[in-house]
């Protein structure tokens, strides 16, 4: 039971942190740019699930892909910065595309659910 609690309190942790940086940006844009609280429930719930599942993938995976997709970097960039080839980060980023792909189908089954 303690484990779980420990784990229950790292994920309300994780949880915070990542809505805590998306309020940080928010609050740095100008209020025309303010979303809707609707809005702002989609995106952190969004944040929450991208977030647990890059920690679900290998540390270069998940570095990779946040690196491309987030920091906008070549793949060539990324691998200096990885120390690994670039056809190997071609291939982090076809497992990270593919885990976002199946995450993308569970989400669903659990909507239609």
């Amino acid at each position: 039971m303690t484990t779980v609690a420990k784990g229950l309190c790292v994920d309300l942790w994780r949880r915070r942190d990542v809505e805590k940086a998306w309020l940080d940006a928010i609050a740095a844009k100008p209020e025309v740019f303010a979303p809707s609280p609707e809005h702002t429930a989609i995106v952190l719930e969004t944040l929450y699930d991208l977030n647990h599942m890059l920690r679900g993938l290998p540390q270069k995976v998940a570095k990779a892909f946040i690196f491309s997709q987030l920091d906008g970097l070549p793949y060539r960039e990324i691998a200096v910065r990885l120390d690994v080839s670039e056809r190997m980060v071609k291939k982090y980023m076809a497992r990270a595309m593919y885990e976002c792909a199946v995450f993308e189908l569970d989400v669903a089954d659990e909507i239609i659910k």
